[in-house]
């Protein structure tokens, strides 16, 4: 993996939202958890190139390991989600599941180095804790099996707090969990009527009681700005309830509206609930004006972290990361994704199992690896994803830096995308020098735009992405 040594950035500064700069660039592009991005999958997939590529990231000294786990199940649908999930109330299903991702584990440890430690544990979904407290138990039983876990390893867990119980936080706590993500989305009635999630705030601070209780040392909050029914003032209220729960990071998303992909969107359509574009940005500047104000560093994107927090630490540092789970402080593990639609990624390789869970059963029914796309990088894809994630997770380019990484010089080779970048250094957005290119705190909501520039793949069919902002 390409990797230049830079020298760490500046402190972060944080600056007013110009809202003028959004409505002008406020365009559809990837969130970058990837490049190329995952639209470029392909499902031509043979199973010997599929060995190979793990083989490749297995050889002698191979660095640690990040697990993600895909945990589908869901009692009801809150209609504006875009994850894959199973919708059902049936709770043999967890157990049924954990069967088929031993089934899983078992064929991928037959093809990787188990000693690898294993630094950052992620477990999505879905709803993870739709599973009951003994299977949660099981799992952690088949991780430390399968696995070596680093002692200091980075465990979390996403929670729908509707769904918890104390067992729940308990069980989770039992089997190394440390970190925990809570959906919340909104605390307005109205709002939560109207996208099929009713959620009162007592079950966030029940289930903030509960974590800080059982030893969780961070604690996020997911908030999505943009939904039905959503006003400028009922978010302020929202931040407001949110921010006194004292959370260490808050992701504050943008509702992405894309029907012709999740169907269930459409009854959004049919209601005209949705706030206006204006309004959304107000939102969106609302929330940067509350949570900096409040003292938490603008990460990037939707984040936002405690400046104790190891994000901020390692954004201040030019250590941070950035992969499908988002932001993340682990740039050298080798991600391993198990269930349904997760997604692998190795220095050179990206891989996706099947989407669906009779697909996903029946490949491990066949004894093979349950895989639906893959992308093999080749040298420019990842020397672009390099310039793309320094971008995104450093918000600058050192130009002397990457021609060592490269072995060419980069300004000469790159000259094409540097000069778009002419109406961004007019407005602010990036400074241009000889030695290299930043990102201005006034550009940082606009970090997807300015990626961008450098994005190969980009074509005018962007409406397969949601908007940047």
């Amino acid at each position: 993996m390409i990797s230049p040594h830079d020298p760490p950035s500046p402190a972060p500064v944080s600056t007013p939202v110009n809202l003028e700069l959004v409505r002008k660039y406020s365009v559809p592009g990837p969130r970058y958890t990837s490049y190329p991005p995952a639209t470029q999958f392909t499902a031509h997939v043979v199973p010997e190139d599929l060995d190979t590529a793990i083989a490749e990231d297995n050889t002698p000294g191979a660095g640690p390991l990040s697990l993600y786990f895909h945990l589908p199940f869901c009692e009801t649908r809150c209609w504006f989600c875009g994850c894959t999930t199973v919708i059902t109330r049936r709770r043999e299903s967890a157990s049924e599941y954990l069967d088929d991702l031993a089934r899983e584990l078992q064929l991928t440890a037959q093809r990787i180095d188990r000693s690898r430690p294993v630094t950052q544990i992620h477990l999505g979904g879905g709803t993870p804790t739709f599973f009951p407290p003994d299977e949660i138990r099981r799992l952690g039983t088949l991780l430390r099996s399968t696995f070596t876990l680093s002692p200091s390893a980075e465990f979390s867990v996403e929670i729908d707090p509707r769904r918890l119980t104390e067992d729940h936080v308990a069980a989770l706590h039992e089997i190394g969990a440390n970190r925990a993500s809570l959906g919340v989305q909104d605390t307005n009635p109205r709002v939560q009527l109207a996208i099929h999630r009713i959620q009162p705030h007592a079950q966030n601070q029940q289930a903030f009681a509960w974590l800080r209780a059982h030893g969780f040392s961070s604690i996020n909050v997911d908030l999505i700005h943009g939904l039905p029914l959503q006003t400028a003032r009922s978010f302020s209220d929202t931040l407001d309830d949110v921010l006194g729960l004292e959370p260490d990071r808050l992701s504050v998303f943008s509702y992405a509206h894309v029907p012709w992909i999740k169907p269930a969107q459409k009854i959004f359509d049919d209601r005209a609930q949705l706030p206006s574009a204006e309004e959304k940005l107000a939102m969106f500047a609302l929330a940067h004006e509350k949570l900096t104000h409040a003292g938490f560093v603008d990460i990037g994107l939707d984040h936002f972290a405690r400046p104790h927090d190891e994000l901020a630490v390692a954004l201040q540092n030019g250590t941070l990361h950035r992969n499908f789970q988002g932001y993340s402080t682990h740039a050298d593990a080798s991600l391993y994704g198990f269930g349904m639609s997760a997604i692998s990624s190795t220095a050179t390789t990206y891989r996706q199992n099947q989407k669906s869970l009779p697909a996903w059963r029946a490949a491990l029914d066949a004894g093979q690896l349950p895989v639906e796309r893959t992308l093999r990088l080749s040298p420019e894809d990842q020397r672009r994803r390099t310039i793309i994630m320094r971008l995104m997770c450093e918000r600058r380019l050192d130009f002397a830096a990457l021609s060592r990484a490269f072995g060419f010089d980069f300004a000469e080779r790159y000259a094409p995308q540097l000069s778009t970048f002419a109406d961004l250094e007019a407005d602010g957005i990036v400074e241009r020098t000889s030695s290299g290119l930043n990102v201005t705190p006034r550009g940082v909501p606009l970090l997807r735009v300015v990626a961008m520039r450098f994005d190969a793949y980009m074509t005018p069919a962007t409406h397969r992405f949601s908007k940047t902002i």
